[in-house]
């Protein structure tokens, strides 16, 4: 099993930004892409931003330009920058794993993390 744990949430009025880490813990796992998706209330879910293997980044049309995402593979972990942030951008941030354990290859989800935006 992986599991992903994120941490950096937290209530910031418009214009602020915040970081958000998660970090993917286990054994024997290799790591694939890595990603962030937000829930808000009443909305479908979105994906965010991915980040492949190779370093390839892919976001959503409404963080282009604002949201930042990178990984350490070293530790596992990936990161979310969001800067310019404005109360749309409140909901739940969960990090997406996409990891391999011998042959099997799935996409493991963290608990999430409230992301809070005051105007």
């Amino acid at each position: 099993q992986v599991q992903p744990v994120e941490s950096g949430g937290g209530l910031v009025q418009a214009g602020g930004s915040l970081r958000l880490s998660c970090t993917a813990s286990g054994s024997s796992f290799r790591v694939n892409n890595m990603g962030w998706s937000r829930q808000a209330p009443g909305k479908q879910l979105e994906l965010v931003a991915t980040i492949t293997n190779d370093g390839l980044t892919i976001y959503s049309d409404s963080v282009k330009g604002r949201f930042t995402v990178s990984r350490d593979n070293a530790e596992n972990t990936v990161y979310l920058q969001m800067n310019s942030l404005k109360p749309e951008d409140t909901g739940v941030y969960r990090c997406n794993i996409d990891a391999t354990i011998d042959w099997d290859r799935r996409t493991y989800v963290g608990q999430g993390t409230q992301v809070t935006v005051s105007s």
